[in-house]
This record gives structure tokens, C-alpha cells and sequence, in this order.
């Protein structure tokens, strides 16, 4: 098993209220899954995100991804995992606008320490491993939406991470290069990467072996909406 959250609640301190975000929260992914956690806007999907990828902590509750106990580490110990273990999608890219393709692919690897020459040959391999290995001295402004958002997938994928986490990667593409985006998510859990994918729309969710719906902050599981136990 892979992330293994168990009873997670989340409330946020608004004045003296107390609100809650996440309630009870249990979800488990196992290796070499697709997932995809669907829900409307302020239904704690991207609260739930944030958990996942060790950028906030609950309230209470368990978490362990990829046997690590995620609420016992120290901030510094959080953020290695976060480098060694989950690469991130998001929505509006992330790129660095100056830098060539296959300088923002490694800049995981830069902070990883890793070798100048071992950054370029694994930052080519992963961008070639998206389609765009005609495109690696390119910046950001050369590109289309489409090719932007492989290059933010070429860079997420380029640590090896246990699991990609994507949050509504086709949000800002077209139609025709959100398809496009959601073949290669398809090759990419062919060969084996687990990914867990935040978003609203129910065709993007489609493309997922599985979808867990999340609504005021809570989780149900398949198409009839059962409550997860």
C-alpha cells in the first residue's frame, strides 16, 4: 500500500469558530493505481490534496505513505519526503518562465544534490519520455499549454516518485491537449506510476480506474456515492 490515510479531520480556525474541512477521512491507494478524487469547489478536495502531498498536516488522524508514518516527521524530514516520494502537477504549470525545458525538468535533481551531468541526462530522458525531446532547450513562452504542462509532468516524474499527484492538470489546457494529457497519464500508469488526481470534471475523472468522491469534506467511493468505511 502506498498512502494510507485513517480517520483524517481537518478544521481551520476562523475567529473563534471552528470550521471543519475534512471529516473522518479514510483513503487507501495501493501501488500502480489511478485514482481520482472528484468533487465540486469547497468540497475539501484541494485541503485533501495538500494532506496527501505533505504540504499541510491534519487536525488528526493517520498517515502513512509508502510505509512512512507522514505525522511523526519534523518539517525538514516532510520536505525530503516530499522530494523523494510524490512529484507534483498542478493546474497553471509552475514553470520557471527564463529557464529551458530541460532546466525546469531538473531542478527536483538540483536540490536533490545530484551531479550537473546526471541532471541533463535524466532531465532528457524524462522530457523524451513525455514527447518532447525535440523541445529541451525551448523556454516556457516557446511552448503551447499542452507541451508546458508535459514539461511540469517530465518534471514531477524525474525523481522516480512513489506517486504523482496531480491537481486539475487539464484545467488551463484545451480540450484536444487535455486529451492528449490524459493519454499520456494512461501510458505513465501503464508503466507502473501510481497517480492520484484531484479534479471537478467527471470526464477527466473517467480517465481513472477508480474515483473517490469527496463532498463537505467527506469521502464516498464509487458511482452510487457508499460511504467510504
Amino acid at each position: 500500500m502506498i498512502l494510507n490515510l485513517q480517520n483524517i479531520f481537518k478544521d481551520y480556525q476562523q475567529e473563534k469558530l471552528v470550521v471543519p474541512v475534512l471529516k473522518d477521512v479514510c483513503l487507501t491507494v495501493e501501488e500502480g493505481e489511478y485514482v481520482a478524487i472528484m468533487g465540486p469547489s469547497g468540497s475539501g478536495k484541494t485541503t485533501l490534496m495538500n494532506i496527501i502531498g505533505c504540504l499541510d498536516r491534519p487536525t488528526s488522524g493517520s498517515y502513512e505513505l509508502a510505509g512512512e508514518d507522514v505525522l511523526k516527521l519534523k518539517d525538514r524530514e516532510l520536505s525530503d519526503l516530499r522530494l523523494r516520494s510524490i512529484g507534483f502537477v498542478f493546474q497553471s504549470f509552475h514553470l520557471m518562465p527564463r529557464e529551458s525545458a530541460m532546466e525546469n525538468v531538473a531542478l527536483p535533481l538540483s536540490y536533490a544534490g545530484v551531479r550537473k551531468k546526471e541532471r541533463k541526462e535524466r532531465a532528457t530522458k524524462a522530457l523524451e519520455r513525455v514527447g518532447l525531446g525535440d523541445r529541451v532547450n525551448f523556454r516556457p513562452t516557446q511552448l503551447s499549454g499542452g507541451q508546458k504542462q508535459r514539461v511540469a509532468i517530465a518534471r514531477a516524474m524525474v525523481n522516480n516518485p512513489k506517486i504523482l499527484l496531480a491537481d486539475e492538470p487539464t484545467g488551463a489546457l484545451d480540450s484536444k491537449s487535455g486529451e492528449q494529457i490524459m493519454e499520456l497519464f494512461q501510458k505513465l500508469n501503464e508503466e507502473g506510476v501510481t497517480i492520484v488526481m484531484i479534479t471537478h470534471d467527471p470526464k477527466i475523472a473517467a480517465n481513472a480506474k477508480r474515483t473517490v468522491r469527496i463532498i463537505d469534506g467527506e469521502i464516498y467511493e464509487g458511482e452510487e456515492g457508499d460511504a467510504v468505511s
